[in-house]
């Protein structure tokens, strides 16, 4: 499995607008490529120095190939939206894991 990780950071000013678009819109509409099987968005829990809140989305892909289709054939214009809406008062890095281990309490 490969974890596709959003890390971003929202402004202040537009963080309840934004908030309703990521959890109602876009990470749906990621979802509805067909890329990724699930979504997880959280919180990152440090203070910023250059403020605004800091979320974590990670995408679950089946394997590399899903994740490099999603790259070629929906990502432009999922970010190009991000982009158009919250311009620089939203700041985005992604990162790629692959998943190795899975473990959980009986």
């Amino acid at each position: 499995m490969i974890l596709y990780n959003v890390t971003i950071n929202i402004h202040e000013s537009v963080h309840d607008e934004w908030m309703h678009w990521i959890q109602h819109k876009h990470i749906a509409d990621v979802l509805a490529t067909g890329k990724f099987t699930s979504a997880r968005m959280v919180k990152v829990l440090v203070d910023e120095d250059m403020g605004g809140t800091t979320y974590s989305i990670q995408y679950c892909a089946e394997n590399r190939e899903m994740l490099e289709r999603y790259y070629e054939e929906d990502a432009p214009r999922l970010r190009a939206e991000g982009v158009a809406l919250w311009g620089d008062k939203m700041l985005a890095f992604r990162t790629e894991l692959e998943l190795i281990s899975d473990h959980k309490t009986v």
